[in-house]
């Protein structure tokens, strides 16, 4: 809880006010008793755990070492449904089934998986280790491992991948949003969102003018002019040198 929630102070504030550990600590008794064919008393206490904790755990679900449920009102975790070591859930999170048949109805989640508020994780699908699913995102297909999932329903924004194996125009938009200060995540260049459309459009024209301004300067000073070589500095530390008290006495703020 410490590690994934800087709101934590103390133990005993985690232990008395935290529902997700509540509903967890419930979860292990019932999860207990199901395996030991004591289903109604199981189903009956995660019935309490739900009235006193807003969160639903079937008593069947399998859940890993060192999960959290953050805030967790309206969390629902199904029968079949299986969730590896490390793993995050937030407010109203659902991993539910699909179908009415019996068996596995429900997914597996691999370790390290954060699911943000409000998605839906539906069906015997499995989300890889790493992954993270988007807020309100409706996954509904198998997730690879250090995905990013989102949108309805949920599409890969992002694979957790080497910066060499990305291609030359990602590697080029990454680079320049890095010199500029700004992280385009989430913005791939087939994605049908026009905010992230318009912001790899940004990065291209940014790229591109400085290697026009850049040839500019190339073909003047071939032709004889004088070209001033003072370096441009970079727009994420533009102004950012500058002392704060200087620039108020040089502006006249007596503030």
């Amino acid at each position: 809880m410490f590690d994934r929630d800087p709101a934590a102070r103390h133990y005993f504030e985690v232990l008395t006010t935290y529902p997700g550990v509540h509903a967890l600590l419930l979860h292990r008794l019932n999860h207990w008793l199901w395996r030991h064919h004591l289903r109604w008393l199981s189903r009956f206490l995660s019935l309490v755990a739900r009235l006193l904790t807003g969160i639903e755990i079937h008593p069947g679900a399998r859940i890993g070492r060192r999960f959290f449920i953050d805030h967790g009102l309206g969390v629902v975790i199904g029968e079949t449904a299986e969730v590896g070591d490390d793993c995050t859930l937030y407010q109203g999170v659902t991993l539910g089934g699909t179908s009415w048949e019996g068996g596995k109805r429900h997914p597996t989640l691999g370790d390290n998986v954060v699911v943000g508020a409000g998605a839906k994780v539906l069906g015997p699908i499995s989300v890889g280790e790493g992954a993270r699913i988007g807020s309100n995102a409706v996954v509904v297909k198998d997730v690879p491992d250090n995905a990013t999932m989102v949108g309805i329903p949920a599409r890969v924004a992002r694979l957790g991948s080497e910066p060499s194996s990305l291609s030359e125009t990602d590697q080029r938009r990454a680079e320049t949003a890095r010199r500029i200060g700004f992280d385009a995540y989430g913005a791939t260049h087939d994605m049908p969102d026009p905010v992230a459309n318009a912001i790899n459009s940004i990065l291209d024209h940014v790229h591109h003018t400085d290697a026009r301004l850049q040839e500019m300067c190339t073909a003047l000073r071939e032709l004889g002019a004088e070209v001033n070589d003072t370096r441009i500095p970079d727009i994420d530390r533009c102004g950012m040198e500058e002392d704060p008290a200087t620039d108020r006495a040089s502006s006249g703020d007596p503030k």
